[in-house]
């Protein structure tokens, strides 16, 4: 088994990585700032002069910062797609409601006398507004943009669940992998980004009256200036755009192999899983990271492109099971084994395409395909003990954990329940070793290469061999984690490069071979 290497050796690993996240997570932070003060502001002034007016636009804005970050950026997507533009207006929205309820007490907040002094001297209302109002209100202005800047430093890292880019790329990444050092390479440069941002505003609201007029000028231009720190990493990237999983960024067999084995060399943005299919379809990527069954890569004519090197080893399926519970429990293994072989890959596509494309409940086309199988039987609402199955955020697993709930509570005098969605690997795998789930569905080449990370030289000897992964991973879960391999169900799940099939023919792309080859000659 491989070592993680430290921090410190990881960060100058991925520096140029984590400098192209860190610019994109600037740029994001200010795009959606300065569109903010440059509405915020106007209408903080507006309600000041409209008092009707103030409830109504406050508790506007106070509602949309009430909706959950994630939530905010899903609903954009149907109206924007993925990328930038969704998550530049949720931010915007978010940055709203400090900018506006700090403009307008600020404005309120001037002394009476002195705007009745200002008006004697013959002041219209524009020049009353920024030679007195408006600098005098500064500090209370800058509070609100100072709560915006924080706030949006933070929400900003979810930009990367729709390929917008940003710190959360590493997070995302390291929660599914369960891999600290990714997590900090993303989290302690946001928060610096955060204590940076929040004590340089914190100084313009220190200035004297004259560099604050100063200020109300510069600002916008300081903000633009920030904004465009989002196009620089765009400026020296590849013609094609990738969009990778979080979990796929960090594995071996996944985007780290891709490098070390092909040199492939491409522009790459984390995307979920959900939406990656679309985005490729919708022409907002050009590569993606697919699973060979899942029932999209029909539905949106996409292009397998050749593993020419053989980096993706065989990816069987086969429930994983805690051997304490085996042994609790001896009638589990047959109920779940009814499972075993009746599944291949065509079977597997048209599933998850009921799933995945056609948004079906994964327990209805579970218990569909049972019925046809003859073997859903009736549950037995059985009370000799509870079995927990899990399953990853993808869509076979969902309607394999609903497979094997049927099958437990049809065949045993057992109750079983499921927790779905549980992430990436090594998190469904630790709550599997820490006894918080007694099952789940896996994959022979995730075991071998993500859980036991074997070592190169065992991978090269066995990799081709498909029942010679199956030995290798059931024997060495059973020595180290007391964890027992089940018969395979049918359905070899790989892992996938993908490109939308008419570009693909267009640019004589059949293999990621060639892919690397087009990239090195643009």
């Amino acid at each position: 088994m491989e070592d993680q290497p430290g921090f410190p050796e990881f960060i100058q690993q991925q520096a140029g990585k984590l400098l192209e996240q860190t610019l994109q997570h600037i740029g994001l932070t200010f795009i959606s700032l300065l569109i903010a003060v440059l509405i915020g502001v106007p209408l903080g002034i507006l309600i000041t002069r409209r008092k009707k007016l103030a409830g109504f636009v406050l508790g506007v804005a106070g509602i949309l910062q009430t909706i959950p970050s994630i939530a905010l950026l899903g609903f954009m997507i149907p109206l924007l797609g993925i990328g930038a533009k969704p998550a530049i207006v949720a931010l915007f929205l978010y940055a709203l409601l400090p900018i506006i309820r700090n403009t307008y007490t600020g404005i309120l907040q001037v002394d009476p006398t002195v705007i009745d002094a200002a008006t004697g001297m013959g002041m219209n209302q524009q020049q009353l507004l920024f030679k007195v109002q408006l600098p005098l209100a500064m500090p209370v202005l800058l509070a609100g943009i100072r709560t915006a800047t924080v706030i949006n430093v933070g929400v900003a890292t979810l930009a990367a669940y729709i390929a917008a880019g940003g710190l959360g790329e590493f997070i995302f990444g390291g929660i599914a992998l369960n891999n600290t050092n990714m997590i900090l390479a993303g989290a302690i440069p946001a928060a610096l980004l955060a204590i940076i941002f929040d004590a340089a505003v914190a100084r313009l609201q220190k200035l004297r009256i004259r560099s604050v007029k100063k200020t109300l000028y510069i600002l916008p231009f300081l903000l633009i200036i920030l904004s465009a720190f989002y196009l620089l990493p765009t400026a020296y990237g590849s013609s094609l755009v990738a969009g990778f999983t979080p979990e796929f960024m960090g594995r071996k067999d996944g985007n780290l192999g891709l490098k070390q084995v092909y040199g492939l060399n491409i522009r790459t943005v984390v995307i979920s899983d959900m939406i990656m299919y679309k985005a490729a379809y919708e022409k907002n990527l050009d590569v993606i990271s697919g699973s060979s069954t899942d029932g999209r890569v029909k539905a949106f004519d996409l292009l397998v492109l050749e593993d020419d090197k053989h980096i993706f080893p065989p990816y069987y399926a086969a429930p994983i099971v805690r051997q304490a519970t085996l042994d609790k429990y001896p009638e589990l293994g047959p109920a779940l084994n009814k499972l075993s072989g009746i599944i291949n890959d065509s079977i597997m596509t048209e599933l998850n395409y009921r799933v995945d494309h056609l948004k079906q409940d994964p327990a209805v086309v579970a218990s569909e395909f049972l019925k046809a199988k003859g073997l859903l039987h009736t549950a037995k609402q059985g009370t000799k003990g509870k079995v927990v199955i899990g399953a990853k955020i993808f869509g076979d697993g969902y309607i394999l954990a609903n497979m094997y709930k049927l099958l437990v509570n049809g065949y045993t005098e057992l109750e079983a329940v499921t927790k779905t969605g549980l992430g990436g690997t090594k998190i469904c795998f630790d709550a599997l070793t820490n006894g918080q789930i007694d099952l789940y569905p896996e994959y022979t080449g995730t075991g071998l290469l993500v859980i036991l990370q074997t070592d190169k030289s065992v991978v090269d000897t066995i990799i081709a061999d498909k029942q010679k992964v199956y030995d290798y991973v059931s024997t060495q879960f059973m020595q180290r984690y007391q964890i027992r391999w089940l018969p395979p169900i049918g359905f070899n799940n790989t892992y996938a490069l993908m490109m939308r099939r008419k570009q693909a023919a267009d640019l004589h792309i059949k293999s990621i071979s060639d892919l690397k080859e087009y990239l090195q000659h643009q």
